[in-house]
């Protein structure tokens, strides 16, 4: 039978100290993250391919990276993967009192509504080390889905774009902001308002619902699509990409674009 003792046991032999695996006994928790995110970009590639036997591999993957975790943090007596466990089915109760203490709820966006008042009652009931509300969301995120997070958390204080069409005008001023940049050649002003100009494309998905992160990877993907068609196209032609003029590239990816 296989079930998660088995797993946790091969993590403990891994990190058995007389005999266990050398390269897992190197690890710590600063090292294994970035192991820890990949697998978790990982698992998101997998969904957006809609390749499910992929993705009960990368799963699997992502829960070896969570008990490589718990196991590192019980050697040192801080907690167990049993504790990890009861946090968040604690948390996950405590949430969704629609579920689990009878509380009424009815549509999915009042869940939603629900569901953030919940984490901000949490984060207030926090001891107050923190000097900002935004403060514990992770900098570690990828710098987009952070972008996000910042103006979710800052929209809860009521500093907000009133609707979209303000942020729509933020938009066009830092494309402005940015062109003077360009025109000024300042190499430190351009790299700061590119930032500036990103931070409003994420708080542009904000308002419209749209996780960018998702919609980024989306956009990757097609263009390594057509590109690949064009890379076809050229070959197919006994031509090299470098030796076709600009027009009839162009040709090609609209030709891509085409292609369903």
């Amino acid at each position: 039978m296989v079930d998660i003792e088995k797993l946790l046991e091969i993590m403990r032999r891994l990190r058995d100290p007389a005999a266990g695996c050398p390269w897992d006994l190197q690890q710590d928790f600063r090292s294994i993250a970035p192991y820890t995110i990949e697998e978790a970009f990982e698992v998101a590639d997998a969904i957006e391919r809609a390749d499910l036997s992929d993705l009960r591999d990368e799963l699997g993957d992502l829960l070896f990276q969570v008990v490589f975790h718990a196991q590192m943090a019980s050697e040192t007596g801080a907690f167990a993967f049993r504790d990890v466990v009861a946090a968040i089915c604690e948390k996950m109760q405590r949430r969704h009192p629609h579920v689990f203490a009878g509380e009424q709820i009815g549509s999915a966006a009042e869940q939603s509504a629900a569901w953030e008042q919940h984490k901000a009652r949490e984060r207030e009931s926090r001891p107050r080390t923190a000097a900002s509300v935004l403060d514990g969301i992770p900098k570690g995120l990828p710098a987009i889905a952070r972008a996000m997070k910042l103006g979710e958390r800052a929209a809860e204080t009521g500093f907000d774009w009133p609707d979209l069409q303000g942020v729509r005008r933020k938009l066009g001023e830092e494309l402005d902001e940015l062109d003077e940049a360009i025109g000024a050649g300042a190499r430190a002003d351009i790299e700061a308002e590119i930032g500036d100009l990103l931070f409003a494309i994420a708080n542009l998905s904000r308002h419209l619902d749209v996780d960018p992160e998702s919609a980024l990877r989306a956009s990757n993907a097609k263009f390594a699509r057509r590109f690949a068609f064009i890379e076809q196209r050229v070959r197919a032609a006994g031509r090299g990409m470098r030796e076709m003029p600009l027009d009839e590239l162009d040709a090609l990816w609209n030709a891509a674009k085409a292609e369903k």
